[in-house]
């Protein structure tokens, strides 16, 4: 009898063992999750209040924090609260878009190359507003509305010319590097038949800029992410299953094509009004996923570390543009296409010699 009930109670044994390992792994990893979000949020506090302190006129902290409750002298308030402060939040806004948007469709897509600016969406913003802008003399929030405008149809269409019975990411990737070229040579087009001075200012715009931005350009684009990060949020439910492919998830009982549709259109929508705010600040939707996911592996997408990241990398990219060169001002879209370009050709170098390259 005794040697059968030490036969019964070891598989028992051995099961309360595993799921005691699992359980500890799974609390690792929640610890080191809430950990490099908080090491993430607390980069962005103090890349926010550098720049909210440092330019032209250098303020201590304690002074910047005395403008921002209406304290101090005329001249700090105006420099913190009109030309400082809409830039930075508007920074951090614009980083969060585009970080999680790329995330999203880096894994809905299960693709590294698969980001807003690479697969056409940027490039539908920039077709519609350059040409709104430059034939229609389009300004404003109008012009704004536009970029999004375009981001969708263009969104929509790269999506409408992939499918086939579903939508497979490598399809979708290749179908958007193609439809964005051609909407590239759009642009260019337009600009070339237009006046010297309005064709140089739309390529300011298209390099992507956070300069001469106020209270005019955060309004808009703080009420679109207070809508649309919560509706991703939901949405991102589904992101779980369709990881695993579209069988498996099919197999667990998950809507694949309707989840896969509600993710691209929540991060199209992301990126269009991000581009809309800055322009199509490159390479930020594209490296953001995969340095969050790097950080936390195990944590799948990682969408909150990715949105952090973002809004890190365009303070941080903002804060050179205006510090880099003495007396000039750079677009934000230059510093970030020097951190995001040699990125992209390692990508493109280690699937060549994956043999996945082409």
């Amino acid at each position: 009898m005794t040697g059968t009930r030490l036969r019964e109670e070891a598989p028992d044994a051995r099961l309360a063992d595993a799921v005691h390992v699992v359980t500890r792994a799974r609390g690792r990893e929640r610890r080191r999750s809430v950990v490099v979000a908080a090491g993430l949020l607390a980069a962005v506090v103090a890349v926010f209040a550098v720049s909210l302190s440092l330019g032209d006129m250098v303020m201590p902290l304690g002074k910047v924090v005395e403008s921002l409750f209406g304290g101090g002298d005329g001249g700090s308030r105006f420099v913190v609260l009109e030309l400082r402060l809409p830039r930075a939040l508007l920074a951090v806004l614009v980083g969060i878009g585009f970080g999680l948007s790329g995330a999203v469709f880096q894994s809905v897509l299960r693709n590294p190359l698969a980001a807003p600016d690479v697969i056409g969406i940027s490039a539908g913003a920039s077709a519609v507003a350059v040409t709104a802008s430059l034939l229609f003399q389009v300004s404003g929030l109008a012009l704004s509305g536009s970029a999004l405008v375009g981001s969708v149809a263009a969104g929509a269409a790269i999506y409408l010319l992939a499918w086939r019975q579903g939508v497979a990411g490598q399809r979708l990737v290749l179908i958007g590097v193609g439809f964005g070229t051609g909407l590239s040579s759009v642009v260019w087009y337009v600009m070339a038949r237009s006046d010297t001075t309005d064709a140089q200012e739309a390529y300011l715009w298209l390099t992507g800029t956070l300069n001469g931005r106020s209270w005019g350009q955060l309004w808009p684009l703080l009420s679109a992410l207070a809508l649309l990060v919560p509706l991703t949020v939901l949405a991102a439910r589904a992101l779980g299953p369709l990881q695993l492919g579209d069988d498996a998830a099919a197999g667990l009982g998950a809507r694949v094509e309707p989840g896969r549709l509600a993710l691209l259109g929540c991060a199209t929508a992301l990126a269009g009004v991000a581009t809309a705010a800055a322009g199509p600040v490159g390479f930020v939707a594209f490296v953001s996923g995969p340095i969050a996911r790097r950080l936390v592996p195990g944590r799948g997408a990682a969408l909150p570390h990715a949105a952090l990241t973002g809004a890190l990398i365009v303070l941080v990219a903002d804060f050179g543009a205006q510090h880099l060169l003495p007396s000039v001002q750079l677009p934000v879209g230059v510093v970030t296409s020097i951190i995001g370009a040699p990125y992209l050709l390692l990508l493109l170098a280690r699937a060549n010699r994956g043999g996945t390259g082409g």
